[in-house]
């Protein structure tokens, strides 16, 4: 037997009870900006053939990012090393959380190889945190590093990497590899961590960027930051006339 749910017709449509006796609420049209057309030009299906052809993880996919089709069309593509399965489960992340395999060993070459084939100026490396490893990955990014210095010596390298929590030593060895750029993202705000990024501490991160920076003053450093995570705006002392 089928029962057939007529849910065009606004006197048949069943609603949950709390809202049965309550108006609609209007659903109002997105505006133009905001949507993004279906990817399907030529340069979008040549990136996507070769990440394909080259079994490479990108952030692009793994993410669900809605400009993969822009990115992809320019030959603009983030790569992520040490598989598509992460250690920790971040709030705000779409990548899976779970028991990550083994590290692919043809990982770098392929990463390299790709980065010739798309003529890439500059290349961001990214990864999953990867704490099953004893090193955190860093062997890997510096494989990943070396490789594509060697395929494509033109090319700058950035480096988007993990904290290492309680990874001695790797945060060295990943420097020594001399990537042009390295960053790391904090995320968020100090306040949000335990719900926004559990597994990782604020003021690790900020000492990551610290040492590296100690280990190699010329490296170029940077991070990144999200906002409407529920952060709060913390009034200055000379917004309440008291002296700063």
């Amino acid at each position: 037997m089928v029962t057939i749910l007529d849910t065009l017709s606004p006197e048949k449509r069943i609603r949950h009870p709390e809202k049965a006796h309550r108006p609609d609420t209007e659903v109002l049209r997105k505006p133009d900006w905001i949507r993004v057309r279906a990817p399907v030009s030529k340069g979008y299906q040549e990136t996507r053939a070769l990440v394909r052809d080259h079994n490479l993880v990108t952030v692009c996919e793994e993410a669900g990012c809605p400009n993969i089709g822009e990115c992809w069309d320019k030959k603009h593509a983030t790569f992520m090393i040490m598989g598509e399965i992460c250690t920790r489960a971040c709030a705000f992340c779409n990548v899976s959380t779970g028991r990550p395999l083994a590290l692919d060993r043809e990982e770098p070459a392929n990463v390299a190889k790709a980065v010739k084939k798309m003529g890439l100026s500059h290349v961001v490396i990214t990864s999953v945190d990867r704490d099953d490893l004893a090193d955190g990955g860093a062997q890997h990014f510096e494989e990943v590093i070396w490789a594509i210095r060697e395929a494509s010596p033109l090319t700058t390298i950035e480096i988007l990497t993990p904290d290492f929590l309680r990874k001695p030593g790797a945060l060295e060895r990943v420097v020594a590899a001399k990537p042009d750029v390295f960053n790391h993202n904090l995320e968020t705000v100090p306040s949000n961590y335990l719900t926004v990024r559990p597994g990782a501490r604020y003021f690790h991160s900020v000492r990551l960027l610290q040492q590296v920076k100690e280990l190699d003053p010329t490296m170029f450093t940077k991070s990144g930051i999200m906002v409407g995570l529920g952060e709060r705006a913390q009034r200055s002392p000379a917004a309440d006339g008291r002296p700063a």
